[in-house]
């Protein structure tokens, strides 16, 4: 008996650094967002990604300052949806958002650029291109939606846009 616990007890030992030597030292990361950025260079790749996200948030209602599906703003939105989707930290606020990337005329946006209006004498909205004149963003009135850049209202506050 002490002999086949003995044999049980070397069999489990040597099972154990046998399969522990497979662990790999590194953790796993939460996201591995190094394939979504390669990928997020293809267009369509990117609309898909962005389509998906809207489908995510469609209608979550306007909350200024807000950062859930609770109620987000426009530029909650825009950060939580680099952060989450793409792998990128960008500012929390539209004032800072308006800063970085580079500067694309408005006949040259491609999807993820960020487009930006003034909508008050001290006030901006922020919103992420899709394709055919369409951005996605969180809306005062309709909380997240998509817009047409053609609108009256959007077309007459644009401002600039940029590509991160």
């Amino acid at each position: 008996m002490k002999r086949s616990v003995s044999r049980f007890i070397v069999f489990v030992g040597i099972s154990f650094l046998v399969s522990c030597g497979s662990i790999q030292e590194r953790p796993f990361p939460k996201h591995d967002y190094r394939s979504v950025v390669n990928k997020s260079l293809d267009p369509s790749y990117l609309k898909k990604i962005l389509y998906s996200h809207y489908n995510e948030w469609q209608g979550v209602r306007y909350q200024y300052g807000g950062l859930s599906q609770r109620g987000i703003d426009c530029s909650g939105f825009v950060h939580l949806t680099f952060k989450s989707k793409l792998g990128k930290n960008l500012p929390r606020t539209t004032g800072m958002q308006a800063k970085i990337g580079q500067e694309v005329r408005r006949n040259d946006l491609r999807a993820g650029d960020l487009v930006f209006f003034r909508t008050g004498k001290s006030s901006n909205h922020v919103g992420i291109y899709l394709e055919n004149n369409k951005f996605l963003h969180a809306s005062q009135k309709k909380g997240v939606t998509i817009s047409r850049l053609d609108h009256v209202y959007w077309r007459s506050n644009y401002w600039k846009s940029v590509r991160v």
